[in-house]
């Protein structure tokens, strides 16, 4: 039989052991779940996205930079994941192939009015994007309604700026422009986070009722302005070429006065150095001269050289054709 004191003893290593390794089970299962725990807050942003961090309902930041980011773990702090470069669009008037029952609505959209009083029917589409995360998800309940409204606005003031020919014609990317700008700038008013990217013009006509006048005034407008550059065409071909030619002439009238004028300063200066050459010896400078004649006229000549003594010379009459025919014999 074993002793008391002894198996009191056992008994004490084994409770000691059993509660040892319970509460080592415990902090197992503390760490475990403060680990699980722990682990909710961490996530990776994929390029092109942001995390909007909300501790305790409270905006405590914005994540842009891709990668893996680690947090503090809900309900403590919350995220929500925009995709923020994503381009969205909203197309507005009469674009493509509309349902019966929206086409009214669609053709009153694309009405607008211009600075002289004219109607023109106005389609563009605008392209956008998110640049703040956090205003675009907690100032705005729904963007596209806003974007829509805000760009009717935005181009029915710059339509109203411009005449209907600057529409149509003369100011198109002047309008896109300035419609860009002001619906930038409405949308920053509202503190919407939203970034428009482009205003782009899908179609710009006159009301039906009146197309084929305006057609008509177009097309006079695009002959005018060809002819016009045809003019243009051909005074800047025949400027240049007038120019050339004159250009030519000019060289041409320097060319020959040089060439006259060394002619002379040549001449003069032949005869002043012949006329010192007479002064030094007259007889022998008049034979020279006398030659130099005879060398330059006698080669155009028809002559008969006969040695002196060598034949007699009978003078002959030249009688004439006619004469040859009324000789009798």
């Amino acid at each position: 039989m074993a002793d008391p004191e002894n198996a009191s003893t056992d008994e004490r290593v084994r409770r000691s052991v059993a509660r040892t390794l319970g509460n080592g089970l415990l902090l197992l299962i503390v760490v475990g779940v403060l680990a699980a725990w722990g682990s909710l807050g961490a996530f990776t942003l994929q390029p092109g996205q942001a995390a909007i961090l909300l501790r305790l309902g409270a905006h405590a930041g914005t994540i842009t930079q891709e990668g893996f980011h680690l947090v503090l773990p809900p309900p403590i702090q919350t995220r929500q994941i925009v995709n923020v470069s994503e381009v969205r669009s909203a197309d507005f008037g009469v674009v493509g192939s509309v349902e019966e029952g929206l086409q009214a609505a669609k053709l009153h959209e694309a009405a607008m009015q211009t600075s002289d009083n004219n109607i023109v029917m106005v389609s563009f589409s605008v392209q956008f994007r998110i640049k703040d995360a956090f205003a675009a998800r907690y100032r705005l309940a729904d963007p596209i309604p806003v974007v829509r409204d805000a760009a009717q606005a935005a181009m029915r003031e710059a339509v109203g700026r411009m005449t209907v020919d600057g529409v149509l014609r003369e100011r198109r990317a002047a309008l896109t422009a300035e419609t860009g700008e002001l619906l930038q700038d409405i949308l920053d008013s509202y503190d919407s986070g939203l970034d428009i990217q482009h205003v782009q013009l899908q179609d710009v006509q006159p009301p039906a009722a009146v197309r084929s006048a305006f057609d008509d005034v177009v097309e006079a407008t695009q002959d005018a302005i060809r002819a016009v550059n045809e003019a243009q065409g051909f005074e800047n071909e025949a400027i240049p070429r007038a120019r050339a030619q004159a250009t030519e002439l000019v060289a041409e009238a320097q060319g020959y006065r040089e060439a006259s004028i060394a002619q002379a300063v040549g001449a003069a200066s032949r005869f002043s150095a012949l006329r010192a050459e007479y002064r030094k010896a007259p007889a022998i400078t008049k034979r020279r001269l006398y030659l130099e004649t005879m060398e330059t006229v006698l080669p155009d000549v028809e002559k008969v050289i006969i040695e002196p003594g060598t034949a007699q010379v009978l003078p002959h009459l030249e009688l004439g054709a006619s004469d040859v025919a009324g000789e009798q014999p």
